[in-house]
């Protein structure tokens, strides 16, 4: 399957699994010194691989692209073996991580992944200037960060690992709200 193609099936699956609404979220996947980036207010629903704007590694930005291509590029450019990155929303990530303190998966398969997840505090009037950068600097060094109340950034060497590491950590804050919510565990997940 084509890059793009795989792409556009994972940004689907953001779709329907529920981490994204039907306009959310934006993805991207490096094809050489190529990426191919959702468009900006793109529906999920109705993505083809024929609506990927091209940009560059080098920072051309095509028309009609996310705003959040310059991000991508950022996170390409500070991290080399990054193939795939995948925007998300994911509700219980994003619910969690509101109070703006890194995230620490309390369950099995979250701590294997991720023994803590960085929550950036970026305010919303300073998003578009300052997150290129600080993303990009998060995802030199995890697999995954959160953009406190606006979302998840995951980057891997391919789009189905960054997948697999976007669906692990909403399962792993859902996993916590519901024990949260069952009085397992207190509001900073301590055993009750």
């Amino acid at each position: 399957m084509h890059c793009k193609q795989d792409l556009v099936r994972h940004y689907h699956w953001l779709r329907q699994y529920g981490l994204n609404d039907s306009h959310s979220g934006n993805a991207s996947v490096r094809d050489g010194d190529t990426i191919w980036v959702t468009p900006t207010g793109c529906c999920a629903d109705t993505l083809s691989a024929d609506d990927l704007v091209a940009c560059s590694v080098q920072g051309e930005i095509g028309d009609g692209a996310s705003l959040d291509a310059p991000l991508h590029i950022a996170v390409y450019q500070h991290n080399p073996a990054t193939q795939a990155i995948l925007h998300s929303h994911g509700p219980h990530c994003v619910a969690l991580t509101m109070d703006g303190k890194d995230f620490e998966p309390l369950d099995f398969e979250g701590q294997y992944y991720f023994s803590a997840v960085p929550v950036l505090n970026i305010e919303y009037q300073d998003y578009l200037a300052e997150s290129p950068a600080q993303v990009a600097h998060a995802l030199s060094k995890n697999k995954i960060t959160i953009v406190r109340g606006h979302g998840v950034y995951a980057q891997a060497d391919s789009v189905n690992l960054a997948y697999k590491w976007t669906c692990s950590l909403e399962q792993s804050a859902k996993t916590l709200f519901i024990a949260q919510q069952a009085g397992s565990l207190d509001a900073h997940g301590a055993r009750d």
